[in-house]
Order: structure tokens, then C-alpha cells, then sequence
């Protein structure tokens, strides 16, 4: 099967958000310095924290913002969520490490209610576990691993890495509701997500870290952090919403030649 020669043009713009991941870029380009030298130089304890606030935060964004979308139409209200976290990461800017377990929670969970927002407009059902999943599962397909290389590191690597346990996840929840959020096979996939939005978390803080960086400063930084995963979402469902119109293969062979540089068939 071919690809409409306009859908092809979208899932162009989808390939260029999701295999280059922009946060690190965005934060460097406001302090003057690759942001990766700011996080490698993290004491432990704040590793520490951060890794443990990241893991918090998924579980209560999973809990709190999905639950908010039934019934809500319209078009995805970016602006009144780049408040919301703006507002948040100021508070992160003032108060540092001491202020990112209660930070980072209320800023992933707007940011998931905005992802959501945006699964919505591409025709998503937010009621269905494995949709509501794969809001979440952008967190992971924003940040890289220290342990990535480009084999592992890309779009379709990532998602395939998390497909069996999401597909666990989804059922458990679809037969159990959403209290089923403890229940091991969700805890597994919230940790597969964990170690990836943690690189990304890792950065943010390290720019909040820095001294000239103050509340002004804090909210600038979470702008970005929303900038980014709000792309990293379009992309994402973009492509999910072309793999219902297409089908997975074709949408995945168009993906990676437009990715690898190689001409698409079109229709």
C-alpha cells in the first residue's frame, strides 16, 4: 500500500520530532553550554532524587491526568498548559533539589494532560487503556540512555522495547480499571519510561541548578520541557493515526526510508 502524497508530508515532520530529540539543544542554546556537561557533573544525591521524584511523578501523572480527559472536545489548549508548568518550574528555579518532589509531579502531570490533549485531536479514544498508555509512553520517547547507541536509540526501537510489557499493562488495566496502577506489570512499564524521562528530568534540573538561573529562569526551562514533549507527542500520533489509516508495516518502511533519506512511493 501507498502513502497520500499530504500524509507522507506528515509523517516527514514526524520523523524529524521524533529521531531528533530536541530538549538538550533548547537548554543549551539558554545557558551557553551543552547541558549534557551541566548533568554529568550531578552529585550523587541528586541523582538520587531525581531518579526517585521521576518515578513518583509517572505514577501520579498516570493516576491524575488521564482521568481528567473523558468527555472534553475541542482543539489541544497548549497555551493554558505552558502556563500551568511555566508557573511550576518557577517554583523549581527559586527552590532547587528541596522543591523537585513536589515540582515534578504537577509538571508531568500537566504536561501528560497536554499530551493527551494532543492524542485526542489525532483521534485517540482516551478510554482505552492502551491509548491511555501511550500518552505515557511518550516520556520515554523524548530522552536517551546512557547505554543507547543509534541502533536502540531510535523511534521504533524504543516503542518495540516497551510493546510487551504496554500490551500487558493494557489488558491488566482493561480488566481491572485504572487501580490496577501497582499492579507488577504496570510498575514494569512506568520503569522501562522511568529510566528514560529520567535523562531527560536529569537535564532540566541541571539547568534549574545553575545559580543565574532563579525563578525567572526555572519557568523559561520548563517552556522547554513542555516544547518538547508537546513535539515529541505530535510526532508520536501521527504516526499512530497513519498506522490506522495504512498499517503498521507500510507506515514503518515509509518511516525509516524518509529517516534513512530514501524516496517513498506515493499515492
Amino acid at each position: 500500500m501507498t502513502i497520500a502524497v499530504d500524509d507522507l508530508e506528515e509523517l516527514r515532520v514526524a520523523v524529524q520530532r521524533l529521531e531528533n530529540p530536541s530538549l538538550a539543544a533548547r537548554l543549551a542554546s539558554m545557558v551557553g553550554a551543552p547541558v549534557e556537561m551541566l548533568g554529568g557533573v550531578l552529585p550523587e544525591k541528586a541523582k538520587a532524587v531525581i531518579t526517585k521524584a521521576t518515578s513518583t511523578a509517572l505514577e501520579k501523572a498516570l493516576k491524575v491526568a488521564l482521568a481528567t480527559m473523558r468527555g472534553q472536545t475541542g482543539g489541544p489548549a497548549d497555551k493554558l498548559h505552558k502556563s500551568a508548568v511555566g508557573l511550576s518550574g518557577a517554583m523549581g528555579g527559586l527552590f532547587g533539589l528541596p522543591a523537585l518532589a513536589i515540582e515534578l509531579p504537577v509538571s508531568t502531570t500537566i504536561m501528560l494532560r497536554s499530551i493527551a490533549d494532543i492524542a485526542r485531536c489525532e483521534g485517540e479514544d482516551l478510554h482505552s487503556p492502551e491509548a491511555a498508555l501511550a500518552c505515557l509512553q511518550v516520556f520515554a520517547l523524548g530522552g536517551r540512555t546512557e547505554s543507547d547507541d543509534s541502533m536502540d536509540a531510535g523511534y521504533f526501537a524504543v516503542r518495540g522495547a516497551l510493546a510487551r510489557t504496554m500490551a500487558q499493562a493494557a489488558q491488566v488495566i482493561a480488566e481491572r480499571g485504572f487501580v490496577a496502577e501497582g499492579a507488577p506489570v504496570v510498575v514494569r512499564f512506568l520503569g522501562g519510561i522511568a529510566a528514560r524521562f529520567g535523562v531527560t528530568v536529569g537535564q532540566k534540573f541541571a539547568m534549574q541548578a545553575v545559580p543565574i538561573i532563579g525563578a525567572a529562569g526555572g519557568a523559561l526551562v520548563n517552556l522547554a520541557f513542555i516544547d518538547h514533549f508537546q513535539d515529541v507527542a505530535r510526532g508520536h500520533f501521527t504516526v499512530r493515526r497513519l498506522e490506522r489509516k495504512y498499517g503498521a508495516e507500510t507506515v514503518q518502511a515509509a518511516y525509516e526510508a524518509l529517516r534513512d533519506g530514501q524516496p517513498v512511493p506515493v499515492s
